[in-house]
């Protein structure tokens, strides 16, 4: 096999290596490539088993301190195996493939194979209840299902014309018939051509996480990711030959990104640290026994990291980056004083690659989302009158041209197009994020919060993210969530629902440190007045649903809850 890297595609790429240190540069003279057809797996993926055969591909480290790889040369292998296996289970080009794995290395292999069939897959996390690996059979139209066998029992409501395969050892009370997924050795079925894919062919339907409302269908096409994350790759920083570890769970969309287009993009290896139960001193033990020099975490785990000994581990860390939700300023500067690497926020969405960035060698302005990535136009849009404002306003991105990355739309099911939510994401010629930020002189962009989040108080508008960011500040915050609650003078005063750290007691005496540390940082219009302990509830994927608290906090019947304490019972 003498494959090769798609030359479009390449070119991208080494416009973005280039100005890897200069994002004017690289915006400037970046377009996107827009080839009519593209397999990802042969395309790409099978140049890079050419280019760099015996370089690791995947290596997922668990948490005994095993570990499994493949190289790119062996892992095209097994993309062709598999690829002939799942054919010969009469799967074809367009048909939907839900994948409920976690992080093992068939989790790739199949990945591999179903693109280059042109299979369309639904990745899934196994976490997911019985209920809702039933709707995303349901909805995504699922011709065959892949999970581990110890998860056989959640799938017992699935409808029986969907196949099932599994992967070890079937637990006893699972029902319906299932398959076993072969070892690399036994997938012997006669080889099957690559598909050809269009541009405009799905390959990729990703279900959202729901932070405010039922999880919509998302549908990707056979560029938005696999060519779209060019960007993620650019804010990555990443570099052929590097050791990329991002801290995910296989089924959200975050994993495709920083586990698989991503890195292969820019030919780095992918590390998986596979745990169970997240321990510091464990996943610094992997940094620097893995050699990584790209590091990606979520904000809950770069909470749970300052509280270890950052200082004393030796890593070969290049580069630190956050996503998921906005990093605290706090976090960052511990982080920076430990290793002396700024950690890098970057923001996109499952509809999109990252828009979004602090990009490496970049100035970075503390608290900020940074600057618009090249291939994006940035668009701002008052959310009352639907006015365009240079400063501040709903995130919106341009369509003319429209972004390579940007998801082919919402689905109602794998064959149904949702117009209505269509028609409101798309509406006014630009495509809106739900999401408000604010854009200094300078074009950086700061974070204030999804449209539904931000409130009102007193007539003032008031970001929770912002509330959120002095909250943690304090040493007894580990997590923190800022909601509206009623007040019949103000309309609404802040309240703060607080996770706390270990060794503080949710009394009256903690309630009070913290309501003061709030008043000596924060304007007396944004001061939190209400204050409750107590874990946050949240997606699977780990975002804080604030939603869920924010209507609970609308329904209270009483001027006082249980276990709140408010500004007033305390003497400043």
């Amino acid at each position: 096999m003498n494959a090769v890297l798609h030359p479009d595609v390449l070119a991208a790429r080494e416009v973005l290596l280039t100005h890897r240190d200069d994002l004017s540069a690289a915006v400037a003279a970046f377009a996107w490539p827009r080839p009519e057809t593209f397999n990802f797996v042969t395309d790409w993926f099978d140049g890079l088993a050419t280019e760099r055969p015996s370089q690791a591909a995947i290596v997922v480290v668990e948490e005994d301190g095993s570990q499994s790889s493949l190289t790119f040369a062996q892992l095209s292998e097994r993309a062709r195996t598999t690829a002939n296996w799942l054919a010969a289970r009469g799967l074809v080009g367009g048909d939907r493939l839900l994948l409920v794995l976690g992080n093992t290395v068939p989790l790739w292999e199949i990945m591999l194979g179903a693109l280059r069939l042109g299979v369309v897959v639904i990745p899934a996390t196994p976490q997911l209840s019985p209920a809702d690996l039933a709707d995303r059979v349901a909805r995504g139209e699922a011709k065959m299902l892949i999970a581990h066998g110890s998860d056989g029992a959640k799938f017992a409501a699935v409808d029986e014309a969907c196949q099932r395969v599994h992967l070890g050892e079937l637990a006893g009370d699972a029902e319906g018939a299932w398959t076993e997924f072969p070892h690399p050795a036994q997938r012997i079925d006669p080889e099957v051509e690559a598909a050809v894919t269009k541009a405009t062919d799905p390959i990729l339907l990703y279900f959202t996480s729901g932070t405010t409302a039922q999880p919509k269908l998302v549908e990707h096409t056979a560029v938005s990711y696999p060519i779209g994350h060019l960007t993620t790759m650019y804010w990555i920083g990443l570099q052929p030959g590097d050791v990329h570890l991002n801290i995910s769970s296989p089924g959200w969309a975050k994993h495709a990104w920083s586990n698989l287009f991503a890195p292969w993009l820019g030919g780095a290896t992918i590390m998986v640290f596979n745990y169970v139960r997240f321990s510091a001193a464990a996943l610094l033990d992997v940094l620097a026994r893995g050699h990584v020099t790209t590091f990606c975490a979520p904000p809950t785990v770069w909470r749970m990291l300052i509280q270890a000994d950052l200082a004393g581990a030796e890593t070969s860390l290049r580069e630190l980056l956050s996503a998921g939700e906005p990093l605290n300023p706090e976090v960052i500067e511990q982080v920076s004083r430990a290793w002396g690497i700024t950690i890098r926020d970057g923001y996109g969405q499952t509809e999109t690659s990252l828009q979004i960035a602090n990009t490496p060698g970049m100035p970075i302005t503390p608290g900020a989302m940074g600057r618009p990535l090249p291939g994006y136009e940035l668009v701002l849009v008052d959310p009352n009158t639907g006015e365009v404002d240079d400063t501040d306003g709903e995130l919106c991105l341009g369509l003319d041209p429209r972004p390579l990355s940007l998801m082919a739309g919402y689905k109602d099911s794998a064959s149904h197009v949702n117009d209505e939510l269509n028609a409101h994401a798309f509406r006014g010629g630009v495509y809106h994020t739900g999401d408000v930020v604010t854009r200094d002189a300078d074009g950086v962009i700061t974070y204030v919060g999804r449209a539904d989040d931000v409130f009102k108080a007193s007539d003032y508008r008031i970001s929770p993210f912002e509330l959120e960011s002095v909250l943690i500040e304090h040493p007894a915050v580990a997590e923190a969530a800022v909601i509206p609650s009623p007040d019949p003078v103000r309309l609404a005063v802040p309240k703060a629902w607080v996770s706390l750290a270990a060794g503080w007691s949710p009394d009256a005496d903690t309630a009070r440190s913290i309501l003061v540390h709030c008043r000596e940082h924060l304007a007396p219009y944004k001061r939190i007045r209400r204050l409750s302990f107590g874990e946050l509830p949240k997606t699977i994927s780990g975002k804080i649903r604030r939603v869920e608290l924010r209507t609970a906090e609308q329904d209270r019947t009483a001027d006082r809850v249980d276990g709140e304490f408010t500004d007033a019972d305390f003497d400043f």
